[in-house]
């Protein structure tokens, strides 16, 4: 695919841009959502909305946000809130609290209910709740609604809120099907091919060579920080102990000794196991017949050929083992045999046994002094994990209570260390080579969830190694200071100057191809150098196997245009501007493909389910009436984007 498409995945954010049939073509009944140019009397900045006369405060906007950010973060560590506001998340955050605030309020209206006794129920169901014995803690759940940011009443609240959405709505979206008319006509998108052309009008070919001036440079930074924002970096204090390191008494007493060899004296008795070959007849008659056959000379398996039966050999097996697999009779009877000789015939669970005794092992009883190393070993190890259990609840016992790290590591011997800033994904800021030591990696996710100076323990390696760590420093995501960018950010300012020539360049070739020019001639009469172009000749089904959803834009807008036109689009960060320029469509016959169309309709009902859903939500909003504080939303959308 054409190589400079590959710049549109080079930002920051890294959202993966997923598209599918409804992303090129909306469905046809698809709604808007409610704005409202008035705010209704409500004034001020504590609420963002107000729905059926209900306010939705600022805070509520500011949790989803951060949720949301939460969510993304799982696959991007290192996004930041003013990036994920850049890219106008924000307000498809507030869309769907506007959704859920509208559809409660609803489903009140018409007399559904999610009383205190439900919403306790769910509750009791979330598994994050529970303490080791597997119990709803209170503890455990107020400590995880703090570590969320969450309130009991707002968390309550919002699920009270979804509760009330599956009485009202999921009866009527638990199984859509989409017309086949309508599923036709997107099964017809999947075997559509377009044919045209791409070009990059870069910025760097209109960039200036010299400039900015430090005015110029000042303020062209103020207003384009989030070009520049770091990701938070957390330095993190630690120190790894265990078994290698804790200095622990584990060496047994005399008394010690003798008491486990007591308590262990029947692994320590003469043992003898015995190994057989064997097979099962139905009666005492038949067993005693064959059993004299094998004595006068006939071998067993041989015997157990002629009648029929299939022998087998069994393993090593002590008097007790044998019992417990055949019958306490024939294991008796097999280990009054001599060694080769056959056994006399005793009934199991499954006929009776005929066999012979194959191999005899007898081992002598040991003494302590046979087995003292053995059981100074053990002992060694049992003693040395229990003292180390023991130091190390010590020391969570110190952390819990609020004593410094560093009291404790001086306390108990241990060596803190410091690591350089990190990123979320373990890697070292500015040093993108350099590796942490292995043991914080359990815990990176945790320390970035921490307050400074608060230490928390965490086991390693199962009662062998553990790491009490703190966050020493938090450097929250900004932008640097100018005089720390300063190169980076006259490049980015030329490149922006360029740009602005770019789209003027961009618009004298769109307005060319319009008026019949052909792309190349008019990219010619520019005589700019670094043009890009690229014909493009796919079908859809081919574009979406090969990039798996992380479509370029310019495709996606090429595959949403009409027939013969020419369409501009901006590339990210200055890059440039791409014209897209769309010959030719042909579309296949949908019924050339066998099972086309019931994979579309599978495959779009999930879609067709949120759509119902956000229709009923517009109409409800309608309903009950909905307005939108603007100054209110835009005061959040700065906060979050550190822009006061």
């Amino acid at each position: 695919m054409i190589s400079f498409f590959r710049r549109f995945f080079q930002s920051k954010i890294g959202l993966p841009i997923f598209i599918g049939f409804l992303v090129l073509m909306a469905l046809a009944f698809a709604a808007a959502d409610i704005t409202g140019s008035t705010f209704g009397g409500v004034s001020g900045g504590d609420r963002v909305a107000v729905v059926d006369g209900e306010q939705i405060p600022t805070t509520d906007l500011v949790t989803a946000a951060n949720t949301a950010l939460d969510q993304v973060r799982q696959q991007n560590p290192t996004l930041t809130m003013p990036e994920f506001i850049e890219a106008g998340v924000l307000d498809e955050v507030l869309r769907q609290l506007i959704d859920r605030y509208a559809i409660a309020n609803y489903a009140e209206n018409y007399g559904l209910r999610a009383g205190e006794n439900l919403v306790n129920s769910e509750i009791l169901q979330i598994d994050a709740f529970n303490s080791l014995t597997g119990d709803f803690d209170q503890q455990v759940y107020l400590a995880a609604l703090q570590q969320r940011g969450l309130s009991d009443a707002v968390f309550r609240r919002d699920l009270a809120d979804g509760l009330l959405e599956d009485q009202l709505l999921r009866p009527a979206l638990i199984a859509p099907q989409m017309p086949e008319k309508i599923a036709r006509q997107y099964a017809a998108l999947v075997l559509e091919r377009r044919r045209g052309e791409i070009a990059l009008i870069p910025s760097a070919a209109f960039a200036p060579t010299t400039g900015p001036t430090q005015a110029q440079l000042t303020e062209w930074y103020g207003e384009n920080r989030t070009q520049f924002i770091r990701p938070e970096r957390r330095t993190l204090r630690f120190a790894v102990f265990g078994e290698d390191t804790l200095d622990v008494s584990a060496t047994p007493t005399a008394a010690e000794i003798a008491a486990r060899f007591q308590r262990d004296a029947e692994q320590y008795k003469a043992t003898e196991r015995r190994a057989i070959t064997s097979f099962v007849v139905p009666t005492q008659d038949a067993a005693n017949a064959l059993a004299t056959r094998i004595r006068g000379g006939t071998s067993l398996e041989a015997a157990a050929r002629a009648a029929g039966f299939s022998a087998s050999a069994t393993e090593l097996r002590t008097r007790e083992e044998l019992a417990n697999a055949t019958s306490f009779a024939f294991a008796e009877n097999v280990f009054e045999a001599p060694d080769g000789g056959v056994v006399a015939p005793a009934q199991g669970t499954l006929g009776w046994y005929v066999a012979r005794v194959d191999e005899v092992e007898r081992l002598p009883a040991r003494s302590l002094a046979d087995v003292r190393d053995d059981i100074v070993a053990q002992l060694g190890v049992e003693k040395r994990s229990a003292a180390i259990a023991d130091l190390t609840a010590e020391i969570e016992a110190e952390i819990d209570s609020g004593t410094a790290l560093t009291e404790v590591a001086e306390a108990y011997g241990l060596t803190l260390e410091t690591t350089p800033p990190l990123l979320a994904t373990g890697e070292v800021f500015g040093r993108p080579d350099a590796q942490i030591v292995p043991q914080l990696a359990p815990v990176l996710s945790t320390a970035f969830q921490m307050e400074e100076s608060e230490p928390q323990l965490a086991e390693v390696v199962p009662g062998r190694q553990f790491v009490a760590f703190e966050v020493a420093r938090i450097e929250e995501a900004a932008a640097p200071p100018l005089a720390e960018v300063e190169e980076q950010a006259e490049a980015a300012w030329r490149r922006a100057q360029g740009a602005k020539l770019a789209r003027a360049a961009a618009d004298r070739i769109v307005g060319k191809v319009r008026g019949d020019t052909e792309l190349a001639a008019a990219m010619a009469a520019e005589d700019k150098p670094g043009f890009e172009r690229e014909a493009i000749d796919l079908e859809r089904r081919e574009l979406l196997a090969q990039r798996q959803g992380n479509l370029p834009p310019p495709l996606v807008l090429l595959f949403s245009m009409a027939e013969g036109s020419v369409k501009l689009l901006e590339a990210p960060r200055d890059i440039g501007w791409y014209v897209i320029s769309l010959d030719e469509i042909a579309t296949d016959p949908v019924d050339g493909e066998p099972g086309l169309l019931e994979q579309t309709r599978r495959q779009l009902a999930p879609t067709l389910t949120e759509e119902y859903r956000r229709q009923a939500a517009v109409a409800m909003r309608e309903q009950l009436g909905t307005t939108v504080n603007d100054d209110a939303v835009e005061a959040v959308r700065k906060q979050l984007a550190g822009e006061q």
